[in-house]
């Protein structure tokens, strides 16, 4: 994986970040990236606390297991750097962010942020009267909050002007700094299911509640 040329709000990663063919890695290193959304001048961001890391077509648990191909998994195969958004239980938008060189479907499930800008708009977007960690803390709560919707499956995160990007902020997370545990809501995936491929921020409170 090749690290940030530069840290601070303003810095969208570029194209090459997400290239790394090992998607397990890709998981760990999103972890402390700022997602961001702009929609209408309403700018949001998090700090990215919990993923969970889907290799295709190996992983029981991945949507382009076997190496399955339909409409809505077919933007798994598009090059790193792309937003998949798909519909979970006909209700929650979740958003991942697909790593590795084109034809290779990984994608890492970001699961939770910390706010950090736009809490305004965040707390108007999910009903909510004041900051708690429900606003952010699970897949389909920060989609709802970040405004992303199965509309901006596909987009470029890298594009100059994508709605949807990420920036490093700071240096990366030290390794001891990371907690792995199993994935959630996996069950059907057999062997798969005990795959240690969740990771978030240790004794980060805006992690989702297993």
């Amino acid at each position: 994986m090749t690290p940030p040329s530069a840290y601070g709000a303003g810095h969208r990663l570029a194209r090459h970040f997400f290239l790394d063919k090992d998607v397990v890695r890709m998981a760990r290193a999103l972890l402390g990236i700022y997602l961001v959304s702009e929609f209408e001048g309403r700018r949001t961001a998090g700090r990215i606390v919990e993923t969970e890391a889907y290799r295709g077509p190996d992983d029981k648990a991945s949507h382009a297991w076997g190496g399955r191909r339909t409409a809505r998994t077919e933007v798994m195969y598009r090059i790193g750097g792309t937003a998949y958004v798909y519909l979970c239980y006909g209700i929650h938008h979740l958003f991942n962010v697909v790593t590795g060189p084109e034809n290779m479907p990984h994608a890492v499930l970001i699961r939770a942020l910390e706010p950090a800008e736009g809490i305004e708009h965040m707390l108007r977007r999910r009903g909510l009267p004041h900051l708690q960690y429900r606003l952010t803390a699970g897949p389909g709560t920060l989609s709802q909050a970040m405004g992303i919707r199965t509309e901006h499956s596909g987009i470029d995160l890298t594009a100059p002007q994508s709605p949807i990007w990420l920036e490093a902020r700071q240096p990366p997370l030290p390794a001891n700094q990371i907690v792995s545990s199993t994935r959630i809501g996996v069950g059907y995936a057999e062997e798969c299911a005990k795959w240690p491929w969740r990771f978030y921020i240790k004794n980060n409170p805006w992690v989702s509640k297993k």
